[in-house]
């Protein structure tokens, strides 16, 4: 048996229709259950009726395959190994085409000359109904970077690392967005097909996107912020000394007039003010000053001044904050309308040079982080 602090843990490999098919068999049960709920949840924030949902997911479905048809072709399989319909599965990845912006998420990277090793962390604050669906799932499609996410089963992609080295972090971003064009997480997996930063980008905007998103990632080229709108791709890269943070509105200059026409999404002001305040001071000590420039030093080594322990210490009580509890970083249920209900579900911390993320399966104030490795091999 299990333990209840751990998520069930998925392997599968080989052709797209190969992997889809060993996923939909291994992974059955929860991708029918979450199938089976989807619109309940769905019309917890918006009234629209299955039919009409179906159609969005059946008008996505070739949009995706024109984006990249060896992920149509996974979900195929899929849908044969889960005993679902194609359609069913694509409306796991067009929810949120559906509906206003459906979670809330704080998270943060940090890599060079600040630290010695790059992480991305982010506390997941979404609905807790998807629980019961989530599973850390490792995927190996020939002759393309392995991967391991945590996510809901049925979905193309998630939250994880590919071994290339890439970390990818997911938070909600109000801007304007439209029902048809390739689904999010489609755009997510082209993130896991790259190897760099340059690679991540050209997967991101050659995508006809549906909807905005922010994308929080640590790459072999440092951190980077992806603002996406259905325009284009903003890209921040944090300070000098290779921190950036996020939470749920645009802080890119093109694009924060943006923030002005759409009401804002679970405090987030209040929430990129604290974390800041918790992760800041750590660019503000000897490698750095208090503006963000480097200071000169003697020896390379002087710049990498916290190590892994150090800064895990630091990101595990900054997703643990309750400052302005239940409305913190890391969230409870309040009475905010119509988004009470949402909480922190998990919370990860990504560190793709060690091939590892830690996940707290809970609030990371009452739940510990439990680590789960990408083996080189199945």
């Amino acid at each position: 048996m299990g333990s209840p602090h751990r998520y069930r843990e998925i392997d599968v490999g080989g052709t797209p229709r190969e992997l889809g098919r060993q996923l939909g068999e291994a992974a059955g049960e929860e991708i029918r259950g979450f199938c089976a709920i989807a619109m309940e949840r769905v019309n917890r924030t918006v009234a629209i009726t299955r039919e009409a949902a179906l159609d969005v997911a059946r008008c996505s479905i070739p949009i995706a395959e024109h984006y990249n048809p060896a992920m149509i072709d996974e979900l195929r399989g899929t849908a044969e190994g889960a005993r679902v319909s194609l359609e069913e599965l694509m409306l796991l990845q067009v929810r949120n085409q559906l509906k206003p912006a459906d979670a809330g998420c704080t998270s943060f990277s940090i890599g060079q000359p600040l630290c010695r090793e790059r992480i991305v962390a982010q506390n997941w604050d979404a609905d807790p109904a998807l629980d019961e669906f989530t599973i850390v799932l490792t995927r190996r499609p020939v002759g393309k970077p392995a991967f391991m996410t945590i996510t809901q089963a049925g979905l193309i992609a998630y939250i994880g690392f590919n071994s290339a080295g890439i970390g990818v972090c997911a938070n909600t971003l109000p801007a304007p967005s439209r029902r048809s064009g390739v689904p999010h997480y489609f755009l997510l997996r082209g993130i896991y097909e790259a190897s760099s930063l340059n690679g991540a980008l050209d997967s991101v905007n050659r995508a006809e996107r549906a909807i905005p998103a922010n994308i929080m990632m640590t790459t072999p080229q440092g951190p980077a912020n992806l603002e996406v709108t259905l325009d284009g791709v903003h890209v921040l890269t944090g300070d000098s000394c290779g921190l950036v943070t996020h939470t749920n509105h645009c802080r890119h200059p093109d694009l924060i007039a943006i923030n002005d026409s759409f009401p804002e999404l679970i405090q987030s002001h209040a929430r990129q003010l604290r974390i800041d305040s918790l992760l800041t001071p750590l660019s503000n000590g000897d490698g750095c000053d208090s503006a963000g420039g480097t200071r000169q030093i003697d020896s390379p080594d002087e710049s990498f001044k916290l190590t892994r322990e150090a800064t895990l210490e630091v990101f595990q009580a900054a997703l643990r904050d309750h400052d302005n509890y239940p409305r913190s970083i890391c969230r409870h249920v309040n009475d905010d309308q119509p988004t009470g209900f949402w909480q922190t579900v998990f919370s990860v911390i990504i560190e793709p040079e060690r091939s590892q993320m830690q996940i707290t399966r809970g609030t990371p104030c009452s739940h510990p982080y439990e680590t789960y490795r990408m083996t080189s091999t199945a």
